[in-house]
């Protein structure tokens, strides 16, 4: 079960998931690699696109996974929104952030991030909403994308850890950051040195400065989280 976060309401079990609030956010863990029948059943609930896409996944293990992911956000739509799972229309922003089609008639947000059988999901009704987990895991050329992607306060502090800490520093970084461009809606094509998170392990999770005035305005909430053992997640709001 995923721990409580910062000022979070108790998590909730939900079909296997576990849930909590973060402010005006809900997140919900769920886990992936399911029984044949339960993949079967929660297939029935896709869309003809996303059957298409899901045969495109060479391994059998990628396809399963993606099918209940994309499965169990419907459930979790439906039941905000009083409908029934088959009903839920998708469709993707201009830079490519999945959202509720015009149709739905909601202003839910909605933002999801997949690691191995792990995937986090984020509501809101007031904000734009992004979150992003992986496995803490040592990064391939962690070093040379801190030095040539990552803002300067954030080179520095992941400079400054011990050896030992440098693969969660890097994660804990990578998860916050992508968060907060995944709330933006503008995904990489936002430039990572142009706002700057805390990354040391065991620091509270901050945004240190957004330099586009913009975007600065709007005020974010930054949570950093730990959905299962061996993973670490963030969530960011505006």
């Amino acid at each position: 079960m995923a721990r409580i976060l910062p000022g979070a309401s108790p998590m909730r079990q939900d079909c296997g998931s576990t849930s909590c609030a973060v402010g005006a956010t809900e997140v919900v863990v769920t886990r992936l690699d399911q029984p044949q029948a339960a993949v079967r059943t929660l297939a029935a609930l896709l869309s003809g696109g996303e059957r298409q896409r899901a045969s495109r996944f060479m391994l059998d293990r990628d396809r399963r996974r993606f099918m209940v992911a994309r499965a169990r956000l419907r459930q979790l739509l439906a039941a905000r929104l009083g409908v029934r799972p088959a009903t839920i229309e998708l469709t993707l922003g201009a830079r490519g952030k999945p959202a509720l089609a015009p149709c739905c008639g909601d202003s839910l947000r909605f933002n999801t991030s997949r690691c191995g059988d792990l995937a986090v999901f984020a509501f809101s009704r007031s904000s734009e909403v992004g979150i992003d987990v992986e496995a803490i895991r040592p990064t391939p050329h962690a070093d040379d994308i801190v030095a040539h992607f990552f803002a300067p306060p954030e080179r520095e502090a992941y400079r400054a850890l011990a050896p030992r800490d440098r693969p969660l520093g890097f994660l804990n970084g990578w998860t916050r950051k992508e968060a907060f461009i995944k709330a933006l809606g503008d995904g990489l094509s936002y430039p990572l040195d142009r706002f700057a998170v805390s990354l040391a392990p065991g620091a509270p999770a901050r945004i240190l400065y957004v330099a586009d005035p913009t975007a600065a305005a709007r005020g974010w909430q930054l949570e950093s989280f730990t959905p299962a053992p061996g993973f670490v997640a963030a969530v960011v709001a505006a």
